[in-house]
């Protein structure tokens, strides 16, 4: 064992080639950024930052990505309950098709969506005699990023189902706990670091997702313009500091998201 003792000569020839390789990819994109962010000046990237258009669009962001985060912890806290508490024919099926969101290409999936909810599509062409249209309204970009995050929570959440002692749930039922009872009081306690998690990183991927929602949404600026959709606007026409500006808050959403989720996980994997 003689390369363990000592001065270990790989390790900053590692840690270098690690930051070496991380510095055109990850860093160098990130920096510039910020760079070009302030390079005019705070007041110019302030000024960029608080136009109605770029407000209106990180408002939207923000409520659509709560509303499909809120949908996919509960789907997937009851998905992950059912798929690992019960065996049955088709459900490693199910579990594959929860997973797919995850392998089809953001477009593909805002074209499925207008396809079934557009004016045309099979159930979008049953709603329009009623006045109902779900495409190109706010209800649509919360549908898109909901199929895109679909998996997120229950990948997160069923492990720690599938690997949970069930002694305390059976102890509980033992002193004449209800099933909701246990549900809630035993086994939903032990799932908090789960939920946590899979919740933040279903809202750091809604809250940037482009693909599905430049489809379904319109792209409206002031009515369906999400944030990644304006920081291409933006940067389509020209405006490069406007387009900059927004990213800049969605990069330091982002890094704040996943520093909690780093920084607290002692906490998370608490049960």
């Amino acid at each position: 064992m003689r390369h363990v003792r000592g001065f270990d000569v790989v390790k900053p020839f590692s840690i270098a080639t690690m930051i070496a390789i991380m510095l055109p990819l990850v860093l160098l994109p990130l920096a510039s950024i910020f760079l070009f962010g302030t390079s005019k000046g705070l007041d110019s990237f302030w000024a960029a930052l608080t136009a109605p258009e770029a407000i209106f669009a990180l408002k939207l962001s923000v409520v659509t990505s709560f509303w499909a985060t809120a949908f996919n912890v509960i789907f997937g806290l009851f998905a992950s309950y059912v798929l690992s508490r019960y065996n049955f024919w088709g459900r490693n099926a199910l579990i594959v098709i929860i997973s797919l969101p995850t392998a089809i290409p953001t477009a593909v999936a805002g074209f499925a969506l207008l396809l079934l909810w557009g004016p045309y599509g099979t159930l979008g062409r049953l709603l329009a005699p009623h006045g109902v249209n779900v495409m190109f309204t706010a209800w649509a970009i919360i549908l898109a990023n909901i199929f895109v995050t679909f998996p997120l929570a229950f990948g997160v959440i069923k492990p720690v189902f599938d690997t949970m002692s069930r002694s305390l749930e059976e102890a509980s039922a033992t002193i004449g706990a209800t099933r909701w009872q246990t549900f809630w009081h035993v086994t939903l306690p032990s799932l908090r670091g789960a939920i946590v998690t899979g919740a933040l990183l279903t809202f750091a991927r809604a809250v940037g997702e482009f693909g599905s929602t430049i489809l379904v949404s319109g792209n409206l600026a002031n009515h369906t313009q999400t944030a990644p959709l304006y920081i291409f606007a933006k940067f389509n026409e020209g405006q490069v500091e406007a387009a900059n500006a927004v990213a800049v808050v969605l990069a330091l959403f982002s890094f704040a998201i996943f520093s909690v989720l780093f920084f607290a996980r002692d906490w998370l994997d608490t049960e």
